[in-house]
């Protein structure tokens, strides 16, 4: 089985390069290589917005799968199917939680894949996806773009994992640090006056996943996330009693609330990826070890 892994330099992105060569796959990693690929993996260097850089870089190669991991724009989307076509009948996108981030409402039930109808999402290659400010504030709308050209337009087969909010590890964004600190620092959080529920996913497991659905043979959207959707209320519990401290919440401080305060559901449907045969753990069995690992 032959696999290329688009970015896969950092973070979960880098254990999904190492699960898929720990199955015996053989792994190609194609990114601009700041970060040395791990041991027994081919290293392709190339700028993916760069069309024929990428095809270079790729000379005659095919896949047996691809696992993009840094597609922001659908611009970026119609880079990789064009450059692809020829070279795999499998691509997975990893996309994220955010798509749904206009159709969450408060009290909502879990977001199921079939919520958004990508038929229906509007496509724009004109506006500055090649601006980075714009990028970063724009990234449901990216994503969701992203998944609509690929869906409409992709000569392959097509997955798209929605990732929950990832929690654990070596976490760049340092979102869970950041309650940790303010917990431990007896600091006040801030949270919206009724936070909604949120699903959350642990590095290691959406790692495994990832490599998991580059080796099956479904097709279509497929949420993942950790059983046991939760508040920012109830994140904040956990949190304390992991670290021995006392949570203190505000509201209406007229301070942002914080990162994983919303106003809206984020909490995902599974069934999808239980019927697949991927069974998910609960947030609760891995959430003690990710607040310990934050606060050391």
């Amino acid at each position: 089985m032959d696999v290329c892994v688009i970015g896969g330099s950092r973070y979960f992105g880098r254990q999904v390069v190492e699960e898929l060569r720990d199955a015996g796959a053989a792994v190609t990693v194609v990114n601009r290589g700041s970060t040395p690929a791990p041991h027994g993996v081919t290293h392709l260097r190339a700028d993916r917005d760069d069309e024929a850089a990428l095809r270079s870089a790729l000379a005659d190669r095919r896949f047996d799968a691809v696992v993009d991991q840094v597609c922001y724009t659908p611009v970026q989307a119609a880079i990789a199917a064009r450059v692809f076509a020829s070279r795999t009948p499998r691509y997975v996108l990893t996309s994220t939680v955010e798509v749904y981030a206009h159709l969450g409402r408060p009290g909502g039930p879990p977001l199921a894949e079939p919520a958004l109808d990508l038929s229906a999402e509007p496509l724009d290659l004109q506006l500055p996806w090649n601006e980075q400010d714009f990028v970063a504030a724009h990234y449901a709308e990216g994503k969701r773009q992203a998944e609509a050209l690929l869906t409409r337009q992709a000569p392959f087969d097509l997955v798209t994992v929605r990732t929950a909010h990832v929690l654990g590890g070596a976490d760049f964004t340092g979102r869970l640090a950041h309650y940790v600190e303010l917990i431990g620092r007896g600091l006040p959080v801030a949270v919206h006056a009724a936070p909604q529920r949120a699903s959350f996913v642990h590095e290691a497991e959406i790692a495994r996943f990832l490599a998991w659905a580059a080796l099956a043979d479904f097709t279509g959207p497929v949420n993942a996330a950790s059983q046991g959707s939760m508040d920012v209320r109830e994140l904040c519990a956990a949190i304390g009693r992991a670290t021995g401290a006392e949570p203190r919440l505000t509201t209406g401080t007229g301070e942002q609330p914080s990162p994983f305060s919303f106003d809206r559901c984020y909490a995902m449907d599974t069934g999808r990826s239980a019927r697949l045969g991927f069974r998910f753990s609960a947030v609760t069995d891995w959430l003690p070890q990710a607040v310990k690992e934050a606060h050391a």
